[in-house]
């Protein structure tokens, strides 16, 4: 176990959940509406709400494979590390979807609190949480 997800666990903001199906496929479904939703804010020439929206379906899609392995967490940077734990560091999940993830947590808060955004980085968001869900899609059960 590494140590920052230790410090993650001890911290309590990474904590053991018993996830049930249902909770696991409402998340995907929060990952397919933000998706839908960020493709949208896109085509309305929106690209900041596209950005935060796409980084949120990519959270979702994160949040659903955590679920799977028994952890909730209460911070997005603990997400990131749960991923790496749990899926990356086992080779479950190829390292391109973390870095995809931490690239849409970046330009997610760029966006939300610099004001800093673009089409090309939503446009790049939105394919990269596509790609990660149809991914997490064979990982996780009844999807």
């Amino acid at each position: 176990m590494s140590s920052e997800f230790q410090r993650c666990i001890d911290s309590r903001k990474l904590t053991s959940f018993k996830a049930t199906t249902d909770m696991i496929e409402k998340e995907l479904k929060a990952a397919e509406y933000d998706s839908m939703r960020a493709k949208d804010s896109l085509q309305d020439d929106d690209p900041k709400w596209a950005t935060i929206q796409g980084y949120y379906a990519m959270f979702h899609i994160a949040r659903a494979l955590i679920f799977k392995q028994g952890y909730r967490e209460k911070s997005h940077r603990c997400l990131v590390t749960a991923i790496q734990e749990l899926y990356v560091d086992k080779g479950k999940l190829p390292i391109e979807y973390l870095h995809s993830f931490r690239e849409a947590m970046d330009l997610r808060e760029d966006a939300d609190y610099g004001f800093i955004y673009s089409k090309d980085s939503a446009n790049s968001i939105i394919k990269s949480a596509s790609k990660f869900y149809e991914y997490a899609k064979q990982l996780l059960p009844g999807s």
